[in-house]
This record gives C-alpha cells, structure tokens and sequence, in this order.
C-alpha cells in the first residue's frame, strides 16, 4: 500500500522541511521529515536531498537516516557527496545510511574512509561495509527470503542484523534465558570483537527487550567509542523503556560525554516521556553553554514529549490540514 500525495502537498512539505519562510520551527520540521521518509518516494528522496545545505548539524545527521530508510538507491549520491564532504559534522550519518540501502556499489566507497581521521566516520563505514556483505551472504538472503509470518518488532533498517536467532521480532521473555542475557552482554564489551559483531549483540538485546537486556545494553555506556554509545542512545529511543531513563539522563547531563552521544540520549528520552524527563529537556534546551546539537536535540525531545502526552494520532503530522491522501 502506497500513499500519494499531491504536487501542492509535497510543496508544503519541502517549504516546511528547508524553511523556506525562515521561521518554521526546528521540532515542525523534524515532523515534515518524518512524514516524507514515510512516503517512501522518489519525491521524498529529492525533497530530503535538499536540505544538507541547512546549517544544523542534527538536522542533517536526521536527513541522511531517513534516506537510508526510505532505501532507494537514487539518494546514493547525495550521500556520497556528503560523506566525502570533510566540512561536514563528523557525527553525520551518510555512511550508516549507504549501509542501510546496501548497494554493492557502495562498498569499494566505503572503504576508501575506513582510514579516516575522524573515528566515527572509520567505525561508521567498517559497519556499513559488514552490513552490505552480510546482506548478500547466505545467511542475509536466507532472511531476506524467510517466509516467517512473525511481525518483526521493529520496522527499521539497522546498522547491523541481530545475533542469529534474534533476527526476528522480539521474543518471549520466557523464551530467553539470563544465561542468553549474560553471553549478549559479554559479546557487546568485548573489544577484541569487530564492531559488527558487537552491533548484532546489541541489537539482539533490543529484540529481547526486558529489564535485564536493558541493564546489559546500558552497560555499554563504558565504552569508549562515541558511535558505540550513541547507537545504544538510539535503540533505547526504539525500546522506549523506563527502566533506560535514569541511564539516559546520566548521559544526556555528562558535560564530558561526546554530542553524538548526549543528542541521542535527548530524543529517548523525549520518546519514553516520563514525567522525569521533562525538566532536564527544557534545562538542557535553554542552558547557553550547552552544544548546538544537545539544545537542538531537546527542543525536539521536547515535542516528542508533548506529542507522547498528547491525544495526536501521529508524530509524523506534515500532512495534516492538507486535502485527504489518497491511498494505492
């Protein structure tokens, strides 16, 4: 089932996005955003694409997810360009998003980064490579072909596929055992493990998802690679569990912490939104000797709050107080 939208619709939504009228709001174009990876066009991709000009560098760490989400190969030079472009914020997810649209064309492009001198970028693109291999391995094709009926829990196209046998939605949490628990946990610190392999017990820990696999993920916070910790800030922001909070407000308040990182663990906590929450967003927010991206990031966390608290259908409301969307 396709949404179509018309030519005037799409315009709105570009106006919103690129702030055309220079006072639009950074949470309203946020939502705009959101609504145009939903469409999943080819109109999208353009629209998207035109926003890297933008001076926030959150802005356009989001631009480059939804491109690989959306996942059609026609956003592949936008991203390229983007990731050889060395004035770019390191944190800008281009790399991830090749990896998640998983051309074997990208590869050979990748690996021309994999000696970058910005650390996130090397780890970036040493996932994204391992993501386009494992994709066209046995075992990807097997699960791209699976003709599981289970629901997967989560819709998203990852960094990197969970462990075997947690590829699917999430299980039982009597079908997991803490002996499971305690050997994804050791797999996730184990620096002597490629990133990859680290990423796929991380986002086995998601699928499980109780208290348990919660702790195991948090303890991942130890680590020393920012990109490692920010893609654990993400998944909580996925799992939207309470339990994650008091963890993620201990980052998002760590002045020592790396943006990458505290800008993730803003936007989760604006996703659970827990009365907690709410005061160290607005802190963070207004407080001037904050970073660009963390003040940013709550300012957006904070209308994913109000909209979690609110009575709205859905985030992603670009569309909304247009003419009706018809449906192919």
């Amino acid at each position: 089932m396709a949404l179509t939208v018309s030519p005037f619709e799409l315009k709105k939504l570009e106006d919103c996005l690129l702030n055309t009228s220079g006072d639009v709001p950074l949470h309203t174009r946020f939502r705009a955003l959101f609504t145009l990876k939903g469409l999943k066009s080819e109109d999208a991709v353009k629209i998207i694409s035109k926003g890297f000009s933008d001076p926030s560098a959150l802005l356009k760490h989001e631009l480059a997810y939804c491109l690989g989400q959306i996942n059609k190969t026609s956003a592949l030079p936008i991203l390229e360009a983007v990731l050889r472009d060395t004035s770019e914020d390191p944190m800008n997810q281009a790399a991830e998003a090749m990896g998640a649209i998983s051309h074997p064309s990208s590869v050979p492009i990748l690996k021309e980064f994999l000696a970058d001198p910005e650390r996130s970028v090397r780890e970036t693109c040493e996932i994204a490579i391992a993501k386009v291999e494992w994709d066209n391995s046995e075992e990807g094709k097997r699960h791209r072909s699976s003709k599981d009926d289970d629901v997967p829990a989560y819709t998203s196209i990852d960094p990197a596929p969970a462990t075997s046998g947690l590829l699917r939605g999430a299980p039982k949490p009597e079908e997991v055992s803490e002996d499971t628990v305690e050997k994804l946990k050791k797999e996730l610190v184990d620096t002597n493990l490629s990133l990859f392999q680290r990423y796929r017990a991380m986002f086995a820990l998601r699928n499980i998802g109780t208290a348990s696999a919660v702790d195991a993920l948090a303890s991942g916070f130890c680590d020393d690679s920012a990109l490692f910790k920010h893609e654990i800030a993400f998944i909580f922001g996925q799992m939207l569990s309470p339990h994650s909070v008091p963890c993620l407000l201990k980052v998002l308040q760590d002045t020592q912490e790396s943006e990458m990182v505290r800008h993730e663990a803003a936007e989760a906590l604006g996703g659970i939104a827990t009365p907690e929450v709410l005061p160290c967003l607005r802190e963070w927010m207004n407080r001037e000797d904050a970073p660009r991206v963390v003040r940013e990031s709550c300012q957006v966390a904070m209308d994913m709050w109000e909209y979690e608290n609110s009575g709205e259908f859905q985030y992603a409301n670009g569309l909304i107080g247009s003419a009706p969307i018809a449906v192919a």
